[in-house]
């Protein structure tokens, strides 16, 4: 198998998959699975798919960017039409407020005595459709419940559901009336991945999908079914979790993250956190490709999706026509790779 590129790191975590050696496990067939039924309803996003994977295996959760029209919020529904899990989704809107998200007390008459009414954040998969739209009173009211697994309501903590993952949606492009998301709450998303506008022939199959009768509200009828389930899901992490890291590797991830934090580009460089996320998702994505530990390309395939909204430009490097993903792949090209 022909190791994977950094350039562009979504472009190479497809790659990766395609030549990745015949599943023997049941568990990482099953999630194998999940690309095919998505497929039947979403054409040409292997690499978000893909990274959906890796955050279901590392506990994490996963922000959408892309313009409008590209299937964003359908690539989601189809995720959570091929998994056994419960799902929920929220349209953020300016007036949407925490209590909608989390729950609130509420009194019932009949017993005198307030009860707890769970907001759509109890499921196992939340679509936050458009996170962007909501003021940050209401955005932070996802960080408890992204980070601790747990919504606090009137001083009692509540435990959510296991497995649980945010995939939510932005328009990158379209500023009035949004809320840029705060560094806090970026931070808590273990992949931020792009979605690009389709090639000629992927657009040419999606409208003759459409011209077929294809109706994105009908994912039944597209014939998406479930191919995995929580049991699935907790023996591909155990089996991740098996995944050996050497201590060069360890040192290799470090150096990355040291290296964007002396960045003269940057103002804020990624964390130990982004750290631990840059090694979490090199382990998934080297169980994902067959293998049972984790290589400096794994790493270099997962290093734009996990650090790139970890990181803040500085405004005169943002003129200048500096992004964050220039700023890594740097990185990545000067770090010397541990043989």
């Amino acid at each position: 198998m022909s190791a994977p590129t950094p350039e562009p790191a979504e472009a190479a975590v497809t790659a990766g998959t395609q030549t990745a050696p015949a599943f023997s496990d049941s568990s990482r067939a099953s999630l194998e699975a999940l690309r095919s039924e998505i497929a039947k309803a979403v054409v040409g996003q292997d690499p978000a798919v893909t990274g959906l994977v890796v955050a279901l295996l590392c506990r994490g959760h996963v922000l959408l960017e892309g313009v409008p029209g590209v299937a964003k919020t359908l690539l989601v529904r189809a995720l959570a039409a091929s998994l056994e899990l419960d799902t929920k989704r929220v349209q953020f809107t300016p007036d949407l407020m925490p209590s909608d998200v989390t729950g609130s007390l509420v009194y019932d008459a009949r017993t005198a005595e307030f009860s707890f009414q769970p907001g759509p954040v109890f499921t196992n998969l939340l679509i936050a459709d458009e996170i962007n739209r909501t003021p940050p009173k209401t955005q932070s009211s996802l960080l408890e419940a992204m980070e601790e697994r747990q919504v606090t309501v009137d001083g009692s903590p509540r435990a959510l559901p296991d497995p649980f993952l945010v995939a939510a949606t932005q328009n990158p492009v379209e500023y009035e009336g949004t809320y840029p998301l705060p560094e806090a709450q970026l931070d808590r998303f273990l992949l931020k991945l792009t979605v690009p506008l389709p090639t000629r022939e992927d657009e040419i199959n999606v409208l003759t999908r459409h011209a077929d009768g294809f109706n994105p509200r009908d994912l039944k009828a597209a014939g998406i079914r479930p191919v995995a389930g929580p049991a699935d899901l907790e023996a591909a992490r155990a089996a991740v979790a098996k995944t050996s890291v050497s201590p060069e590797i360890a040192a290799y991830v470090v150096d990355i993250c040291r290296a964007t934090r002396e960045s003269p580009s940057l103002t804020l460089g990624a964390s130990p956190r982004g750290a631990t996320a840059l090694l979490s998702t090199a382990r998934a994505w080297a169980w994902l490709t067959g293998r049972d530990y984790v290589t400096p390309d794994d790493v270099k395939a997962l290093a734009l999706p996990t650090l790139r909204h970890r990181i803040q430009l500085r405004p005169e490097a943002e003129m200048e026509g500096v992004t964050p993903d220039s700023v890594i792949t740097a990185v990545l090209a000067h770090v010397p790779v541990p043989r």
